[in-house]
């Protein structure tokens, strides 16, 4: 009986052991990360805080520096997600219900939910390659504001359907059966019960994708977005560029003003993607009350 149990405290205390080494390598991988993260941010703010004035949010891209900013980038990233936001969330999660509440269960719904699936981590070059065979060649849509709002939309369309399959799949049977024993309709209980419960979560998923879509730089360079642009788009067949672009455009030089200027540009991108997540978890906290 000692015997068993000095095998079973040996047995113990070295999965004890084991258990402190995993905690101690988890943790120096974790503190690593966030090190080696807050001395970029650091580094940016050191570079970019001193040219974080109204003259970067006014100006248009110059070739002199002191005279540059990101007024045309701005803008059009704010109209690329204007228009990419309702296409996409429409898609997005109208693919979700159909597959979730309408399709049947077979090979095919199984081969399509499993492209989906891959889709959602495929490298976003790729949609570029797909968007410039489509949109801009296929369609003749040209460089335009509207080429590259829909191939973003393509970008983002699997992360969405996955994150609201996701959300509808969670709300309970129970939910369903309870309206359906009322007398409702296929649809009355997808609009006014499933989708109610399960639309901060929605919302969530859209707002991510949004944000990824917008720090994306290959599949607009893939479409020829410009890098210098000197005016606004006023129209969706315009020519246009973003955020990202125009801070690759200023790394790529070697004059160090232009450097300070991509540093600045980096805060100005960094502040939109955090008002856009903190805007999800509001959305979301704000419906689950709500529910």
């Amino acid at each position: 009986m000692s015997m068993f149990q000095d095998a079973n405290r040996k047995q113990i205390g070295t999965r004890r052991k084991v258990d402190l080494v995993l905690h101690i390598l988890f943790l120096v991988a974790t503190s690593i990360g966030i090190i080696a993260l807050m001395a970029l941010l650091i580094q940016i703010m050191m570079d970019g805080l001193s040219r974080l004035n109204l003259d970067l949010f006014t100006n248009y891209p110059s070739r002199m520096a002191a005279k540059a900013g990101m007024k045309s980038a701005i803008v059009g990233s704010i109209y690329m997600v204007l228009i990419m936001a309702p296409i996409s969330f429409v898609l997005g999660v109208g693919a979700a219900i159909y597959l979730e509440e309408y399709a049947k269960k077979n090979r095919l719904t199984r081969l399509i939910q499993l492209n989906i699936s891959t889709l959602a981590g495929v490298p976003s070059i790729v949609y570029g390659i797909l968007g410039l065979t489509i949109f801009v060649r296929g369609l003749a849509l040209e460089r335009s504001l509207l080429s590259g709002a829909l191939t973003m939309t393509l970008l983002v369309l699997p992360i969405i359907i996955v994150s609201a399959q996701e959300a509808i799949r969670a709300v309970p049977r129970a939910r369903r059966d309870a309206s359906f024993a009322l007398g409702a309709t296929k649809w009355q209980t997808v609009s006014r019960s499933v989708l109610p419960s399960s639309i901060s979560s929605i919302m969530t998923g859209v707002i991510l994708a949004l944000s990824r879509a917008i720090g994306e730089t290959a599949p607009l360079v893939m479409i020829g977005a410009l890098t210098f642009v000197a005016f606004l788009p006023e129209s969706i067949m315009d020519q246009f560029t973003v955020m990202p672009i125009q801070i690759f455009n200023w790394v790529s030089r070697p004059q160090l003003a232009f450097h300070e200027l991509a540093a600045a540009g980096i805060i100005v991108l960094l502040a939109l993607l955090i008002i856009m997540n903190i805007s999800a978890v509001i959305l979301r906290n704000k419906y689950q009350k709500h529910i």
